[in-house]
């Protein structure tokens, strides 16, 4: 499954900002490809607001 940042880390909580950092995310535009399974979901379950799931 691939997500994409679409938003800035500016603002976020600091929680938010683990989970974008555990991800693998740190630039807005940047995508990323992670496993689709049960803790990656939940990772982006926190940060729906930010990020964009492309497949």
């Amino acid at each position: 499954m691939k997500i994409k940042l679409v938003r800035s880390w500016i603002g976020c909580s600091p929680r938010q900002r683990r989970v974008l950092a555990a991800l693998g995310l740190k630039r807005p535009g940047r995508v990323k490809e992670v496993k689709d399974n049960a803790a990656m979901r939940g990772m982006i379950a926190v940060v729906p607001h930010m990020i964009e799931v492309i497949s």
